[in-house]
């Protein structure tokens, strides 16, 4: 029996774009009161049992807290070091009413509860405190993500194991919202052209410092999108976009290489065909790019 949810845009878009909205507050709280890491990497989400987290972040009186997307208890969940714990509920809320409880429930606990207000990546964005229309949540919309990411991650985790260079953990960016694992040659890149909406070029800059080949989930957001998994190289090599493939191709919609995630769900072994597109698009980018192979792979270490 496959285990695999159907997601699609018509039913999860709207549930999607709102936790879309919701993981950016949680990462900006991570934006404003952590130090910076390279590449951003401490912003990130981690996916865990219940959904998706931030690392803990420091407070007063040697405390630390962690926020959620709890996509079990549909709604953000807090956590802290001394055993307090609280919860808002996602669902009857706007964006607005979001950020404003999101606001006041750090302000009770006397945690850190200032960021930025206005979401990045994402074109003609208006301020969370602007965004008052009503939002439609589905606890069921929430499930199969929860579900599809349960999933996905034990299988990026392994392609991640099989790389001895630099590597980003499996994590989930919110500004596109999408769950990404990447590879680095050691080489460095050109500077990044930039221009991604409301990211400052310096942060766009930095995370492409260094030839890259990377891969990931992207479930749709605020865009309304058919979920696939992606796959791109950064500098793109000669001949990569023409490179041949197995199970998928080049989509000059996103210039990357694309696999629907409808493709994965329905085949004989989903595992199989996305450790195969995995795999089929690094060797693309670390083939024409005279990546150090040998030094840089291994045989994943069973557990």
């Amino acid at each position: 029996m496959n285990d695999w949810p159907s997601m699609d845009v018509e039913h999860d878009h709207e549930t999607l774009a709102l936790l879309h909205l919701v993981s950016q507050m949680l990462g900006k709280i991570r934006v404003a009161h952590a130090p910076w890491v390279n590449h951003g990497w401490h912003v990130t989400l981690r996916p865990n049992a219940s959904g998706l987290a931030t690392l803990p972040t420091a407070a007063s009186g040697g405390r630390t807290f962690t926020l959620a997307l709890d996509l079990c208890s549909h709604g953000i969940a807090l956590r802290v070091s001394n055993g307090a714990s609280d919860l808002i509920p996602f669902a009857g809320k706007s964006v607005a009413q979001l950020q404003s409880e999101l606001i006041a429930l750090l302000d009770l606990h006397g945690l850190p509860s200032s960021f930025n207000g206005r979401p990045n990546e994402i074109v003609d964005a208006i301020a969370f405190d602007e965004d008052t229309a009503p939002r439609h949540y589905d606890p069921r919309s929430a499930r199969r993500l929860h579900d599809t990411l349960q999933l996905v991650v034990p299988i990026f985790e392994r392609f991640r194991a099989g790389f001895t260079g630099k590597a980003s953990p499996v994590h989930f960016f919110w500004g596109s919202f999408d769950l990404a694992v990447t590879r680095f040659s050691g080489r460095s890149a050109p500077p990044h052209p930039g221009g991604v909406p409301g990211l400052p070029d310096r942060i766009t800059r930095e995370a492409y410092d260094r030839q890259l080949s990377s891969a990931g989930f992207w479930a749709s957001g605020v865009t309304p999108a058919e979920p696939f998994f992606y796959s791109y190289a950064y500098p793109e090599p000669d001949g990569y976009r023409k490179r041949s493939l197995s199970a998928s191709g080049w989509s000059q919609e996103w210039q990357e290489f694309t696999l629907p995630y409808e493709q994965v769900r329905t085949a004989a072994d989903p595992q199989a065909i996305l450790m195969r597109f995995l795999h089929e698009t690094y060797d693309a980018a670390a083939d024409l790019a005279s990546w150090d192979r040998e030094m840089l792979e291994r045989e994943p270490v069973a557990p």
